[in-house]
């Protein structure tokens, strides 16, 4: 399958980046300006990332519209969406959203990142679901997970769901 066209769907990727960027700067007009404990606002972080994705936005739309992306390589990969993979990553983000306030974080994410490893395996033609892999999964999604709750809990004071009450898990 041939793209009759590519700079139109260039044109169109440059677009909705600059779509997304006006829409964070119409969201961040309502964030108050009032500076904190840096010199900077609550608005300071919407407002840079709203003007970065503008600019690329406006860039890409004017690459696009003077010749099309330049120097690209040549598409790699299957030549059409690998399904399964997408349906086990997406499990994986929904039932993390679902058993986050449960299971809390740690163990949310730990499962999270067990069920997207699969559907990333799947679409390199890997996939195993052996105990021991599944085991290796869950290690590894552990040892991901609670330095990032602990980092969040213990150092910055950021709240996150746990398991118990004690700030550990």
């Amino acid at each position: 399958m041939t793209q009759q066209n590519p700079s139109k769907f260039q044109t169109l990727a440059g677009a909705g980046v600059l779509l997304i960027g006006l829409g964070l700067a119409a969201g961040a007009v309502s964030i108050p300006s009032a500076a904190g404990y840096g010199g900077v606002g609550p608005n300071f972080l919407p407002w840079l990332v709203a003007v970065s994705l503008v600019v690329c936005g406006s860039f890409l739309v004017w690459e696009a519209r003077s010749g099309g992306f330049r120097a690209m390589d040549a598409p790699t990969g299957a030549p059409s969406a690998y399904w399964p993979g997408f349906a086990w990553v997406s499990a994986g983000l929904l039932v993390n959203a679902a058993l986050i306030t449960t299971v809390g974080f740690i163990l949310s994410c730990t499962l999270c990142f067990v069920l997207a490893v699969q559907g990333l395996r799947g679409a390199e033609g890997k996939a195993d679901f052996k105990p021991a892999t599944l085991l290796k999964d869950g290690l590894t999604g552990l040892a991901i997970a609670a330095p990032v709750y602990w980092m969040f809990t213990k150092f910055l004071a950021i709240n996150l769901p746990g398991l118990t009450s004690t700030g550990w898990l």
